[in-house]
Parts: structure tokens; sequence; C-alpha cells
């Protein structure tokens, strides 16, 4: 039942949208009406040099998606078939996806109960003379213990792509997610903090990785003969006038992370103490672009994830579910990694992302969490 005290607004709260000032609109506007002929690259050329200049690294290259950076990345890296690659089971498919893609094994570890991040012990334990490359992914823009991950990497003589796709702007001891690895990619998807419609960009200091990347990104053409294929390749090149979308939102980056960070705040402030549920852990070292104010239910919550998130519906308030285990998919099925892996299947079960789009204000928020603590009788 639904306290008399709290209204019911008339329009659902979403999870997500954008920070879109007049920068962009400028941005794209001139990329509209200038960008062709001479000027086909100018946006390119600009939002990678902004995108290595914020990560630190030698190199970028804006590609189509997010999905184009890790297929790319793990390309250049020479995975093929009879190679394993370890993800972690909690994330998108598009991780393992893109080994598949290659002809290559996905190996699923477990993921941190705390990070949501993939689990260095469960990385070692899985290690094997096939395994080439380890993908830790920065969950809903939470950092991995890169250190631990990059020490295994060393050890095992592995590369390491990071799929930082959701956290532009988080940062993991003063180094920026993304740029601790061989490679690093990023997603400007219509929900992430930095925003081109779809887009995703590759960074790294290898310039041998990026003279690969980018035969590969353009059908494998060879730069200096017109028209001429050297190798087979794919079609990830990204347009001007979402390059020059990505540009404007890479030069507010500083300004997104400090709203999103703002938006959990309100959250924390308002939920923290309550005790059915944790929320976002910040470990220390690390400054998290807070891209998904999230919720993970403890087991004696009184009422479960997937009901929660139907009476939250009722109120207007939109939310997301976490991701599935990859191993639950037909295509990837594994009866055991529910065994293995006790992690990534409690938090798929009991997480969900809340309301974080850049419109959200604190009266917002407030009224989230009032009705949070409604449902939970808190």
């Amino acid at each position: 039942m639904i306290k008399d005290k709290l209204t019911i607004r008339d329009a659902m709260i979403l999870t997500a949208g954008p920070s879109i000032s007049q920068k962009e609109i400028d941005y794209v506007l001139d990329a509209v009406k200038t960008g062709w002929n001479f000027h086909w690259s100018d946006y390119l050329r600009k939002f990678e040099k902004a995108l290595a200049a914020y990560e630190g690294t030698e190199h970028a290259l804006a590609v189509s998606h997010g999905t184009a950076a890790l297929h790319l990345a793990l390309a250049v890296f020479g995975v093929g078939p009879g190679d394993e690659v370890i993800v972690p089971d909690l994330t998108y498919v598009a991780c393992s996806n893109v080994v598949r893609y290659l002809g290559a094994k996905p190996v699923f570890a477990d993921v941190d109960r705390e990070t949501w991040c993939l689990d260095p012990k469960s990385v070692e334990k899985l290690i094997t003379s096939k395994t080439k490359a380890i993908m830790p992914v920065w969950m809903y823009g939470n950092a991995p213990d890169m250190d631990a991950i990059m020490a295994i990497a060393k050890k095992h003589k592995l590369y390491v792509i990071e799929d930082s796709c959701p956290a532009l702007g988080t940062t993991y001891k003063n180094k920026k997610a993304g740029s601790i690895g061989d490679v690093g990619a990023f997603s400007f998807q219509g929900a992430k903090i930095a925003v081109m419609g779809e887009g995703g960009g590759f960074v790294t200091n290898r310039k041998d990785f990026m003279d690969q990347a980018m035969s590969l990104y353009d059908h494998g053409r060879d730069e200096n003969r017109q028209f001429w294929a050297k190798q087979f390749g794919y079609m990830y090149e990204l347009s001007g006038v979402q390059a020059a979308l990505g540009l404007a939102q890479v030069e507010r980056i500083e300004e997104l992370v400090a709203k999103k960070r703002q938006i959990f705040k309100w959250y924390f402030d308002r939920l923290s103490s309550i005790k059915y549920f944790s929320l976002n852990k910040e470990l220390p070292g690390v400054c998290s672009n807070m891209w998904m104010p999230s919720i993970v239910l403890h087991k004696d919550a009184p009422i479960s994830r997937d009901d929660l998130r139907v009476e939250l519906k009722k109120r207007m308030i939109d939310t997301r579910p976490f991701f599935f285990p990859i191993t639950m998919f037909p295509i990837y099925e594994d009866k055991q990694a529910a065994v293995r892996n006790p992690n990534a299947y409690y938090l798929s079960a009991n997480g969900l992302n809340l309301p974080s789009g850049f419109e959200r204000t604190e009266e917002d928020v407030d009224y989230i969490a009032s009705h949070i603590k409604d449902i939970l009788g808190v």
C-alpha cells in the first residue's frame, strides 16, 4: 500500500539521460556544415587528440562503438583459434562475443562481491597454457584491482584489455581507467557518462598496436595505396558528426563526473543507513565516475530485487537490473558456473541501477529514496 504522504508522479523517471550543452550543439552544427572534403577528418582527429590527452596515453582511435574497440584490441594481441581470454562472468555479453569473433574461447571468472569487478584470485585459478589475455571490466564505473591484475598478467606474460567502456572519468591510484593495461576500450553509447549515440574509443601507448588497429578498423586498407587491402579487416570507422559530439563531451568530462558524483552523494545520504542493501563502494585510491548509482539487496531484504523493481515502476521510477551472468545464456551455458562464480550469480540476481541521468535533481532523488524506504518499510 502506497502511503498517502507519498505522491505519484505523472511521468516515468528514467535510468539515464545525457548532458547536452551549447558546446555540443555548436560542434555538431559545425561538423554538419563544414566537415566534408578537405575537412572530413577534422573532428575525428580532434576527438582522438582530446581523448589521448585526457587518458594520458600516446594514442587514441575513434571507432564505431565500444564493442569495436574490444574486438580490435584482441585482434592486435593476435588472439585466435585455440586461445583463451579470461573475462568476468558478470558483464555485458559483448565482452565474450568479441572473443568468439576471433575463434577463441572466453573463460569466465568470478567478480569481487564489493567492487562487482573481476576477482584477481578467480583469474589466477583459470590461467592455462592457452590463456592469451585478461579483460577486466570497470563495472558501472567501479574500479577492478588493477595492481593485482597487472601483476598476474606480467607473471604469466598475458595481455590486458581494459573494458573501461562505462568508466571514462574513473581513476585508480591517479591513473585513468583504460590507461593501465595494454589497450583501453571506451563506449559513448547513449546511456554512458559521455555520449555520441553510438561510438567508441581505443587507447594505447603502443604504436604497433595503434598501427595495426588503424588498418583493421578500415577494411585492412593500406594507407599508402588507394583502395588496396593488405589484410582482412572490419568497418569500424566513426563519423565526423559523432566525433564532434564526443569531442565536446570529453572536453566537459570533469563537469560530467562531478554531476554524477553529486547524484550518487544524494542517494548515499538518503539510503546508506538502510540495512537491507549496499550501494557502490569506492575503495581506497579510487575515484569513481559513479556512472550508475546502484543497490544490491541483501539476503534478509523483505522483498526480492525483481519485486522491488515492479513496485518502483508502479510509482513511475524506472530501474535497470544488473547484467545476467554470461554463463546463463544458452550460447555460453555452463551449469557449474553458479558454483564456481557465486558472486556473479548473487549480484546479478540482487542488483539494480537507480535513475541517474544528468537531468536528475535532488528533489528527484528525494522522491526515489522515499519510495524505496516506503516499499521496504523503513
